[in-house]
């Protein structure tokens, strides 16, 4: 028995070290590995923490993301040889004190915790318990204030709607469903993008800015500033939620139409965001802070909204190639390359200890001043941008 131990154990390292020497296999213009172990290690909230969990997995094994071949039906997988589940053991908390959802406690937030519900999900397939965790975070989720259209507050206590949902809540709701053959499920994953575009959409008449959203509308936290990492946050949930309606049991979806339906009209909402986004004027190669602050000191450009908006872009390019054509993937490589470069007074972007600057400050997005001390959601962008280029490449659809 011992000998067997030692044996998996052996496996899973060995899984582990091939796994993390694949996964840098292409150099995007600047340190990626150190990037990307800062955006392990900084992480200190439950978004934060969700988000560096898909991160690890789209890039050490996005075969088993929603953006691999064949992600349905889950697989076993052993966490000890998979760097992604290995990190959601460390940070998913089951049981806390005045417990309200499955998977952490959220500060109030209804999606936060809920970023973690994959990996929560995964990790059921052999243990009970996490299983139960996440069951209970899809029923939090479900049980949460709505908006008069139905879309879910972002809040637990009233309901208010934050463009940063769309990369909580939705994908897990949509994973989920695939996973458990709920219909009602994927379809209320799918609308809650629509009924999100519904209240948050900015300017939808006139450029350059036609597409983009606000940041909160509810009665607590309101920003109706066009901020590029709400914009981000949403469109990258959206594309995981395509992916997962694209790569869903034929025998889950309702019908050839519905299919279509939902495929278009998710198409359309991450269009939108991209489009406003990329038509913005850039300062120094990067997306301002807040799109519209263009005389304002909280529109200086940041990494944190820029990557994430490419990351999006090179996804799309492969899910829908007809749309997400040529123009975009430059701007996406664009973006890539001004990564590895300096800003105007010849500070480099990426530091020597991986540190992608200049960031929004991730805990206020009112701060003006330009945050460097590593933003962990940044730093996860960044590494989120160079797994959808690398996995673009391998597709053919985009270059090195």
């Amino acid at each position: 028995m011992a000998f067997r131990s030692l044996l998996l154990t052996f496996s899973g390292l060995t899984s582990i070290v091939h796994a993390r020497s694949s996964a840098f296999a292409l150099d995007p213009g600047f340190d990626i590995e150190a990037v990307a172990k800062l955006a392990e290690s900084l992480p200190s909230h439950s978004w934060e923490f969700g988000t560096a969990c898909e991160m690890l997995m789209e890039l050490y094994t996005p075969e088993f993301s929603v953006f691999g071949d064949a992600p349905f039906p889950a697989p076993f997988l052993d966490p000890s040889s998979n760097p992604s589940l290995t990190y959601a053991q460390k940070v998913i908390l089951l049981d806390y004190p005045g417990a309200k959802n499955g998977l952490s406690e959220g500060d109030g937030a209804v999606g936060d915790p809920a970023s973690m519900g994959i990996s929560a999900y995964l990790l059921g397939k052999t243990n009970a318990s996490y299983a139960e965790g996440a069951r209970k975070e899809i029923q939090f989720q479900l049980d949460a204030p709505r908006w008069p259209n139905g879309a879910i507050s972002h809040r637990q206590d009233v309901a208010e709607l934050w463009a940063d949902f769309g990369y909580m809540s939705p994908p897990f709701m949509a994973y989920y469903a695939a996973e458990t053959f709920n219909t009602t499920m994927l379809d209320d994953a799918v609308r809650q993008g629509m009924y999100y575009r519904e209240v948050l959409q900015g300017n939808d008449t006139s450029a350059p800015w036609y597409g983009v959203w606000h940041h909160i509308i509810g009665p607590q936290s309101t920003d109706l500033g066009l901020w590029t990492t709400g914009n981000g946050w949403f469109a990258a949930g959206m594309t995981r939620v395509l992916a997962t309606v694209k790569k869903a049991p034929a025998s889950l979806l309702l019908g050839h139409e519905w299919k279509q339906e939902a495929v278009g009209n998710l198409t359309q909402v991450i269009k939108e965001i991209v489009d406003g986004v990329v038509n913005s004027e850039l300062v120094d190669g990067l997306v301002r802070n807040y799109i519209d602050s263009i005389t304002e000191p909280n529109g200086f450009p940041e990494i944190s909204g820029s990557a994430m908006i490419a990351n999006v872009i090179y996804r799309m390019a492969v899910l829908a190639p007809e749309t997400f054509g040529g123009e975009y993937v430059a701007w996406a490589d664009a973006m890539r390359e001004t990564l590895g470069g300096a800003d105007s007074d010849g500070n480099p972007h990426v530091t020597a200890n991986g540190t992608v600057t200049p960031a929004v400050n991730p805990l206020d997005w009112f701060d003006t001043k330009p945050y460097t001390a590593g933003s962990p959601e940044g730093q996860n962008f960044v590494v989120l941008m160079y797994a959808a280029w690398r996995d673009c490449v391998y597709a053919g659809l985009c270059s090195i």
